[in-house]
């Protein structure tokens, strides 16, 4: 009879060893789950980057050919911005691993892949906006102000985008000036803002359209011009003059240089 009060004493602690055993497996799972949802930020060179959020591996702009992107996810999502070739490269494109992938880009964009290339696509032009793979997309304006840059991006032809991460917006801004839709943004947890002459705008122009939609975070990315790269620093010190609260974070664009 011992023996039997023993037995049934081993048989339910091992039957409490499993359970915790699997709660403790549920624990770790979930951790782990929350983790994969951070926002990881990967810049590959000039307007180029990688996003990977949760399960989803977004290429903005991708240039630089297969070897840029060789320590990287296959993509889930692509973004292209406009159609010069710092934005939009077929030869990466061909590249690169597409299959499954989303392209997302405007009409322009989209009218310039050969009728052979595979990918799926989605246009979506100025004001357009669509939910891919659970993100939420907007395409928003990005366009010349300057009389004699005028002719690098018209109004409508490109996009900037905003896309929405569960609770976090992340604005990329394509090549613009301090337009007034992009004053106009609300609620921008991390800012993506171009700075380069003659294509773009100057360090002055950003910072001012910085300080007026005020972002979160601000990330000077497309800086190289005619000229060299544009001072980052003095971009920095402008937007922190002022307001403390935007935190200006400077990631290396140009590894080459």
């Amino acid at each position: 009879m011992k023996k039997l009060f023993y037995y049934l004493f081993l048989i339910t602690i091992l039957i409490s060893s499993c359970k915790n055993d699997k709660t403790a497996d549920s624990t770790e799972n979930s951790t782990n789950s929350e983790s994969e949802k951070r926002l990881e930020i990967k810049p590959i060179s000039h307007a180029t980057m990688v996003l990977n959020y949760g399960n989803e591996t977004i290429y903005v702009d991708p240039t630089g050919g297969k070897l840029a992107f060789k320590n990287q996810k296959k993509p889930t999502i692509v973004l292209i911005t406009d159609i010069h070739g710092d934005h939009y490269n077929l030869k990466t494109l061909k590249e690169i691993d597409l299959n499954g992938t989303i392209i997302v880009a405007p009409t322009a964009v989209i009218d310039k892949f050969p009728e052979d290339f595979k990918p799926m696509f989605k246009v979506l032009n100025n004001g357009e906006s669509s939910v891919i793979k659970d993100i939420s997309i907007e395409a928003v304006p990005m366009y010349n102000l300057r009389e004699e840059a005028l002719k690098f991006h018209s109004k409508g032809r490109g996009n900037g985008y905003v896309l929405t991460l569960d609770n976090e917006r992340i604005y990329i801004s394509g090549d613009t000036e301090d337009i007034p839709e992009m004053r106009a943004l609300k609620n921008i947890d991390k800012a993506f803002v171009c700075m380069n002459l003659p294509y773009t705008m100057t360090v002055e122009s950003a910072a001012d359209a910085v300080l007026e939609f005020k972002p979160k975070q601000v990330y000077p990315y497309h800086y190289r011009g005619t000229g060299g790269l544009s001072d980052i620093r003095k971009f920095a010190n402008i937007v922190n003059k002022a307001d403390l609260e935007i935190e200006v974070v400077q990631l290396n664009w140009y590894p080459n240089l």
